[in-house]
């Protein structure tokens, strides 16, 4: 068992809030990722703390079995470095022109989404005597960073042209809708990415690494795998939405939990918690957890998420705090140090990502990346 520092620790102990991450896990829904989609290859898309999971084990430990590495800002890269990884990186984000030096000292692949970008970075490893690699990004309907798909020859016509210093390695796309059911939005982006690519036919070249399929495309959408493909939250073992078929088996590699930390018997009519939401009209036990929006429980789950003790589902009562909530157990017993699971399962009862997600009216992605750094991380193989 490995701790993520920081840990609030009580005598050599852990916080008795923290989340732990099953390592054998991501690499056997890594596995099952690169099964569904070989020969593509497969990157590891590590940004936000490696979606909640923590970035520095998580890298640590599946950096070697991918093909390339994926992070959103220059920071996320040159972290990564510093922990001595040497697998290919691309910075997915956009581009502040007074950080391409450091991306090329780091030997961080850049994103290049205009012209004017494109004549900057190669400017800056000519003075630095440096060679730069760059994949070009196309916007083919999400009206993000990236030129548009039917401006992008102007973008690759400047690289045959202007890249003296500049190693254009790999060519790319995001899909908006690829979760989706209906997937007529995404055959669009996919279908203006493919005339994006006719480019190079046109001109007798070679296509540059081209890779647009996220983790909805990797599930239904087989022909966008094309020569890499970049899961983000199915690498964790979360998936994008019901509606979207598992046709890759992943597990849920990260769990939550708490303990009990105060008990007491709440008599009918005494509000719970701040703004008085909620009361009982009969004696109830009412146990406290020390967990909250200060750790990323969000508030807006108040008087909806349920908790598992003991084996039985209960629910939390009253505003969520910023140090702890309230779980209403009716007659139910439960004592100090009883440990109180968030996400996972315990005996019969499982309470997922998905469900806090839909408690607090937000999406997965959020509930997982909003685990902030008070929760320390135990790594467990």
């Amino acid at each position: 068992m490995l701790i993520n520092q920081p840990t609030i620790a009580t005598n050599g102990g852990v916080r008795p809030t923290y989340a732990e991450v099953n390592l054998t896990c991501l690499t056997q829904n890594f596995q099952a990722i690169r099964a569904k989609v070989a020969p593509a290859k497969v990157m590891l898309v590590l940004k936000a703390n490696a979606y909640g999971h923590g970035m520095t084990e998580v890298a640590r430990h599946l950096a070697v079995q991918a093909d390339y590495l994926g992070v959103a800002v220059l920071e996320e890269g040159i972290l990564l470095r510093e922990l001595g990884i040497t697998k290919p990186i691309l910075v997915l984000g956009g581009i502040w022109s007074n950080q391409i030096p450091q991306y090329i000292q780091h030997n961080l692949t850049l994103t290049a989404s205009s012209i004017e970008r494109l004549e900057q970075i190669d400017a800056a490893a000519g003075q630095m005597g440096m060679k730069a690699k760059v994949h070009l990004k196309i916007d083919t309907g999400m009206e993000r960073i990236g030129v548009h798909f039917y401006s992008a020859h102007t973008l690759q016509e400047a690289t045959l042209k202007c890249c003296r210093n500049v190693e254009v390695e790999g060519i790319y796309s995001h899909f908006a809708s690829a979760d989706s059911a209906d997937l007529t939005y995404a055959h669009l982006h996919l279908e203006r990415f493919n005339e994006v690519l006719h480019f190079y036919e046109k001109h007798s070249l070679p296509a540059p690494m081209r890779q647009m399929a996220n983790s909805g495309a990797v599930l239904q959408l087989p022909e966008a795998n094309f020569d890499m493909v970049r899961p983000g939250i199915l690498m964790y073992g979360v998936y994008l939405s019901p509606e979207v078929p598992h046709t890759v088996q992943v597990r849920p590699a990260l769990v939550w939990k708490s303990r009990v930390v105060y008990f007491k018997v709440v008599k009918p009519g005494h509000p719970v918690s701040y703004g008085s939401t909620w009361q009982s009209d009969h004696l109830v036990r009412v146990v406290m957890v020390p967990v909250c929006y200060g750790d990323g429980y969000f508030r807006s789950m108040s008087n909806k998420a349920q908790v598992i003790i003991r084996g039985q589902k209960y629910p939390q009562v009253g505003w969520v705090c910023m140090d702890q909530i309230m779980v209403n157990l009716e007659w139910g017993t439960a004592y100090n140090g009883d440990e109180v699971t968030l996400i996972g399962e315990s005996d019969s009862e499982r309470v997922t990502v998905e469900d806090l997600a839909e408690w607090a009216g937000t999406i997965p992605y959020e509930i997982l990346t909003n685990i902030n750094t008070r929760v320390p991380r135990v790594y467990v193989t």
